[in-house]
């Protein structure tokens, strides 16, 4: 028996792959872009409402005045307010760069103090 020779290749398989990859792929995208995948929930009448963490930002202006969420003032307010939420709450220091850096320094240990784990310094690039 001899075998016969092909003088082209046969590239519908190659394309049925191709397709299939691309239909994953945009599958998949959707998913990545709006970070989260949608569904409907259904409802109880006995569920416990989830705390969302969420972000605090406390302000240190120039003349030395703190803010907290731009309507908590001082630090003993702040450190009240910062209590409330749990010990991995993402806390944002927004630093005015002809601040005293006692103040600064004092922000950063009474959250040091409280095991505050998620401070981060904020600077512009």
């Amino acid at each position: 028996m001899k075998l016969k020779k092909y003088d082209s290749i046969n590239v519908i398989p190659f394309i049925d792959v191709l397709l299939v990859l691309l239909t994953i792929v945009l599958m998949t995208s959707t998913f990545i872009s709006k970070g989260i995948i949608p569904v409907s929930l259904p409802k109880a009448s006995n569920a416990d409402n989830i705390k969302v963490n969420k972000e605090v930002i406390i302000f240190i202006k120039e003349d030395g005045t703190l803010l907290c969420n731009n309507d908590i003032e001082g630090l003993e307010n702040i450190k009240e307010h910062v209590l409330q939420f749990p010990k991995d709450t993402p806390i944002h220091i927004n630093s005015d760069k002809n601040a005293k850096f006692d103040i600064f320094v004092s922000v950063l240990d009474m959250l040091k103090q409280y095991e505050y784990s998620s401070i981060s310094i904020v600077t512009k690039k």
